[in-house]
């Protein structure tokens, strides 16, 4: 019984044919315009050129503090937080609260019971149960309560 072999010289040679083939088809798609209402994510700006990096946004206080209205109450937060990223691998707030950068942030700095364990040992960090601000600490705002309530804050905090 005779065997016959593929000549292994052809396998190169047919790589080449499509890989020259794919080329001019793609360069033929290349030559057609845009369509009309496709528009870049770059905007007006030409592709050689770069646009300026927009100016370094810093995070001022847009509001008064409020009072607080009970003894240990969580400060509420008076700038806005939309698009503060708090995950597991990242939180916006410690860039300018975290007690190392608090001071050249002009910030106040988190309390230190946030660098407390549940065990109330003194932690380097900041506590895996305090690290997700958001779950104590919500933005002030000046609306009318959802429900009406004859709420007074206790005594020792009621100003004079």
């Amino acid at each position: 019984m005779k065997r016959r072999t593929v000549s292994l010289l052809w396998l190169p040679a047919s790589v080449a044919i499509v890989y020259l083939a794919s080329i001019a088809v793609l360069q033929g798609a290349d030559n057609q315009p845009p369509p009309e209402d496709v528009e870049s994510l770059r905007g007006s700006e030409p592709v050689g050129e770069v646009p300026a990096a927009p100016e370094l946004k810093k995070y001022p206080k847009e509001r008064v503090p409020m009072d607080l209205q009970y003894v240990g109450q969580p400060p509420l937060i008076p700038h806005s937080i939309r698009g503060y990223e708090i995950t597991a691998n990242s939180n916006k707030c410690l860039t300018c609260h975290a007690l190392e950068n608090a001071k050249s942030a002009r910030a106040p700095g988190i309390g230190i019971s946030h660098y407390r364990g549940r065990d109330g040992k003194i932690l380097a960090d900041v506590s895996p149960s305090r690290y997700f601000c958001t779950q104590c600490h919500v933005p002030q705002a000046n609306a009318k309560p959802l429900v009406p309530n004859t709420y007074e804050p206790v005594e020792s905090l009621k100003k004079p």
